[in-house]
């Protein structure tokens, strides 16, 4: 702060030498020009602040009986508060208000005096003057703190939503993955079918010509006898038994893959639909299955999944966000493998709550690592390979819906999560992102 706020404080009133009169200075009190105070300052030779002297100090002298009498003609020194409140005017607002609220006393009847580097008089300030400066400051760094919370949630939305984009591409990229498969027997498997149906096209081809000839009157014997030819060459060239077993079981392939494609397609669907609402009733057990089947692709080659899907009761909660944190942790497992290991998927539900555990075997985490698992943006992946806001995200969705996620982790021997989503919110879920 700048000493100039104290300067707009600062109030000119004519100080009083000590040995004025106690008349003389409640005459002073009277004018128009010392209204506005609540007491003088008295001051020394050097302009050194004395004291001060009240309003209401000389209101209750003249109050007493004979009092103008007997203390009319005394010096102001006699009755002046000698330990008046002082202020140097090169002091920040902040510090003026500390100095005058420790030593205010109430009633408030006096005023503060205000003084130069050097300790010598310069005016008064008024304790209404230096609360109204207060409540302004305090205003104005209210406005810049609602600003800038309101930059920092934008750039926390931002935040999350590079996340978000980072999870999409993974999501794709191992759908994608896991789509190459079945599109390609499925694709195998039309081209066979294919070549299956030539013999049978051309066996019908060569009978519509037979048919064709039987219809003719005119149709010689030597063209009947090609027709007929050619019929039974194309009948031998396309044995309809087997034919037709083989069709049958390109197509149950064909309709297997497309199945695995429609799965795949509803899996993602499902994990990364908006919600309608902001809660509905969900059984988690088909977030932990939509979440399994998208990280397949990041999961199938470092460790094998082992569910334990116990019988759960339909939550409210926001099941993409839901879908988000399983997805993160699932995929977080993996990541920890340093060799081929399991990860255990388990669900159950209490009276009170519904739990998700996923726990992996893999290199595990040191305690100070674990402490700060949840901090935004720390990761200890390689750079490039991580936002390190993963993990707070996941913290902040299970916040929102009135649960709690905790971490168990051992080197060496892996790492648990613990995931608690009451069965009953307490209160409307708040939006993440």
């Amino acid at each position: 702060m700048t000493t100039s706020a104290l300067h707009e404080l600062l109030r000119q009133a004519a100080p009083l030498a000590a040995d004025m009169s106690i008349s003389d200075v409640a005459d002073r009190l009277l004018t128009a020009e010392q209204r506005a105070f609540l007491s003088l300052p008295v001051v020394d030779a050097q302009r050194r602040p004395l004291g001060l002297v009240s309003r209401y100090t000389l209101q209750d002298i003249f109050m007493q009986r004979f009092g103008r009498d007997l203390w009319g003609r005394r010096p102001v020194r006699d009755v002046m508060n000698a330990t008046p409140l002082l202020v140097s005017i090169d002091w920040s607002l902040e510090q003026a208000a500390q100095q005058v609220t420790a030593q205010l006393k109430y009633p408030i009847t006096e005023d503060f005096i205000l003084v130069d580097g050097e300790g010598a008089y310069l005016g008064l300030g008024t304790v209404l003057d230096l609360l109204k400066a207060m409540e302004a400051r305090i205003d104005q760094r209210n406005r810049v703190l609602r600003k800038a919370l309101v930059d920092l949630k934008e750039s926390q939305a931002q935040l999350v939503q590079s996340e978000k984009m980072a999870s999409l591409g993974q999501m794709v990229a191992g759908v994608a993955h896991e789509l190459n498969t079945p599109l390609g027997y499925v694709r195998n498997n039309i081209e066979l079918i294919r070549e299956q149906l030539l013999p049978l096209l051309q066996l019908a081809e060569t009978q519509g010509q037979l048919v064709d000839c039987l219809n003719d009157p005119g149709a010689g014997q030597a063209r009947l006898g090609e027709a007929l030819a050619l019929a039974e060459q194309a009948l031998g060239e396309a044995p309809l038994e087997q034919l037709l077993g083989d069709l049958d079981q390109l197509f149950g392939d064909t309709a297997y893959g497309l199945g695995q494609i429609g799965e795949l397609v509803g899996g993602l669907k499902d994990f990364a639909r908006l919600d309608r609402a902001k809660s509905e009733e969900v059984d988690l057990n088909e977030c932990v299955k939509s979440a399994l089947l998208i990280a397949r692709n990041s999961i199938k080659d470092k460790a094998e999944i082992v569910r334990q899907l116990g019988e759960l009761p339909r939550v409210a909660c926001a099941p993409s966000q839901i879908n988000q944190v399983l997805l993160n942790l699932f995929t977080n497992a993996a990541q920890a493998m340093e060799r081929f290991g399991h990860i255990h998927v388990k669900t159950w539900a209490d009276e009170a709550a519904v739990f998700i555990s996923v726990q992996d075997n893999g290199k595990g985490m040191p305690a100070d690592v674990m402490a700060r698992i949840f901090d935004p943006f720390f990761t200890t992946k390689p750079p490039g390979q991580g936002t390190g806001l993963g993990l707070s995200i996941s913290y902040k969705i299970i916040q929102d819906h009135g649960g709690s996620i905790r971490v168990a982790s051992e080197p060496g021997r892996g790492t648990r999560f613990l995931i608690r989503l009451p069965r009953v919110q307490a209160s409307e879920l708040k939006r993440s992102a």
